[in-house]
């Protein structure tokens, strides 16, 4: 993760929507955060949860449906002021009925998942979760590929509170998505 002192004269969003291509940028408390596409490990944990949770709660197939389940979605809390990009998010649709015709969501998630890694997991802990709770997201999962773990936490008077502590092999009925049991194993590199 690296940080981009704010420049003068130069506009925080036009500095992030200038970063290079590969480049992921965050504005969060008036400071640009940086990071490079995510390692091997980080995109197969995304791509499996995603194929866990898709059919079920995205497409209705097999489980209650009635939610978008999206990687990477550029959510602005505020336009262009304070923007920050979780690894997945999601979203009931009688909140957002309509996914945005551009790039910014401006329907804070109903979930976010941060999947950590060396160099994002102080901010994401740090920096994100109180954001994320600022603006009133009602779950956050923190998953660890490295160290095969998955933290669930709930909103409760804006404080986050844990729900779960999951690792290795468990299985799992996790808020917002019990209706479904997860297998933690199928999510780690072999």
């Amino acid at each position: 993760m690296a940080e981009r002192a704010h420049t003068p004269g130069h506009d925080l969003y036009q500095q992030l929507i200038d970063l290079p291509e590969g480049v992921t940028g965050e504005i969060i408390g008036g400071r640009l955060y940086t990071q490079p596409r995510p390692a091997g490990p980080h995109s197969l944990v995304a791509s499996g949860l995603g194929m866990d949770l898709g059919p079920p709660f995205h497409r209705g197939r097999g489980g209650p449906g009635g939610w978008w389940i999206l990687y990477e979605p550029e959510i602005h809390f505020v336009r262009d002021t304070e923007v920050a990009v979780p690894d997945i998010a999601g979203w009931r649709r009688e909140r957002l009925p309509q996914i945005p015709r551009d790039h910014r969501f401006e329907v804070a998630p109903d979930w976010v998942c941060e999947i950590l890694s060396p160099s994002t997991r102080q901010k994401d802990r740090v920096i994100k979760m109180p954001l994320y709770a600022r603006y009133g997201v009602a779950f956050l999962w923190l998953i660890d590929p490295v160290a095969h773990t998955l933290e669930t936490f709930r909103l409760d008077h804006g404080a986050w509170v844990v729900d779960g502590l999951f690792k290795e092999d468990d299985r799992v009925r996790a808020a917002p998505f019990e209706a479904v049991e997860l297998e933690l194993a199928s999510l780690w590199a072999p």
